[in-house]
């Protein structure tokens, strides 16, 4: 039995780990789970799975959880709860669900504990991966990632003795809502056409990171981290099928490429697995009629690509601004005070605007985070 800590349990993923969980309650087990604000979702998912430990961040809801749980639930806030919770000995597996940058204190954290990580905050590693992946090294900790995308290139790594042997990795994008749109087709998109993503169900930030399609770059800042290659190579293919998750090409000109209908309970179960893989519900690929396509990276949106290959190879404070930036201008847009187009203005001119540094310890994250997301709200308040 695997006894599992859910950071982030009211999100999208959340949901997938936990229906996870329930199609293997012989194997799986809710240990621990932490929520921001979702209380009502926190209160169902806590009765469902009588977790021994619930965090949260908000002072608010202590009273009203031990209200409303049993004595089996212990509940917890605070740093030092926090802390405690992700260093608890009877742990088994660290799953890191928090969406953004605000799931980097917790990755850093659950990084020393030498426990296993499921890694879906891709931007803890976007941010940090140059301080991250050296402390899990150092304290035997390991890293599985259940994005689909390095999930399937980490699958199809399997039984490789290295990387050595690697001439490309594609990392695939579904193209989200606006396949085959220009930026000068998008001018007017609203939010609620931004966040309907044809293939995959997926909170509010996510959805629009793949409608402006800056979480393929994102995904290719963690994959070069995660898989400690150079950025040259992997490319980004535009596939809206959604089926084909990522492709490792080896040097004798092999490809193998890992494959399944859109569902992140696929990938977040391989990770689960051990010597033998967990059973879950899924739906099949019907190969008798499936028609595959691939396309090239729109070349509208190169300079994003750019930009993230800029992340890859200088390190350092790059990443941190990337990613704040980005998180500024779809929290300004879901807010309805930029458009869609000015998402991409607010990335560039911020990007452009703060200095880079190799300088990089934790504190400096921290305060290059805040310098980038006030410099990134000028921007935002020059365009409206």
């Amino acid at each position: 039995m695997k006894n599992i800590l859910l950071l982030g349990a009211t999100g999208s993923i959340g949901d997938s780990v936990l229906s996870v969980i329930e199609q293997n309650t012989n194997d799986l087990n809710l240990y621990g789970m932490t929520f921001n604000s979702n209380f009502s979702k926190a209160i169902q998912i806590a009765k469902k799975h009588s977790p021994n430990f619930i965090y949260t961040e908000d002072e608010n809801c202590i009273s009203e959880l031990k209200r409303s749980l049993s004595d089996d639930s212990e509940t917890l806030n605070g740093k030092f709860d926090l802390n405690s919770l992700i260093r608890n000995q009877n742990i088994d597996v660290i799953i890191s669900a928090i969406s953004g940058f605000a799931g980097l204190e917790t990755t850093i954290i659950a990084a020393k504990t030498g426990k296993t990580i499921l890694l879906a905050n891709k931007e803890s590693i976007v941010v940090a991966g140059d301080i991250i992946l050296p402390l899990a090294k150092e304290h035997g900790t390991s890293i599985i990632p259940i994005d689909s995308e390095h999930n399937a290139i980490f699958q199809c790594l399997a039984g490789e003795m290295s990387t050595e042997d690697v001439s490309k990795i594609i990392i695939t994008a579904s193209g989200g809502p606006f396949l085959n749109k220009s930026l000068k087709d998008l001018v007017d998109v609203t939010k609620d056409q931004a966040l309907k993503h044809p293939n995959w169900d997926m909170g509010s930030k996510i959805s629009i990171d793949s409608a402006t399609l800056v979480n393929k770059c994102l995904e290719l800042i963690e994959a070069k981290y995660l898989f400690n290659l150079n950025e040259s190579f992997f490319d980004l293919v535009v596939h809206p099928q959604s089926i084909v998750h990522s492709i490792v090409t080896y040097r004798d000109g092999s490809s193998i490429c890992q494959m399944s209908n859109p569902n992140m309970q696929v990938p977040i179960a391989h990770a689960l697995s051990d010597s033998r893989r967990l059973s879950i519900n899924f739906s099949e690929i019907d190969f008798s009629s499936l028609n595959l396509s691939f396309s090239n990276f729109p070349e509208d949106r190169s300079r994003l690509v750019d930009i993230a290959r800029e992340v890859c190879n200088f390190g350092g404070s790059s990443g941190t601004v990337f990613n704040a930036s980005n998180e500024i201008a779809v929290k300004s847009f879901l807010e309805n005070r930029i458009g869609f187009t000015d998402i991409y203005d607010v990335i560039y001119r911020t990007f452009e605007a703060i200095p880079m540094s190799n300088n990089l310890n934790i504190d400096s994250i921290y305060e290059l985070d805040n310098e980038s997301r006030m410099e990134a709200e000028k921007v935002v308040k020059s365009i409206t």
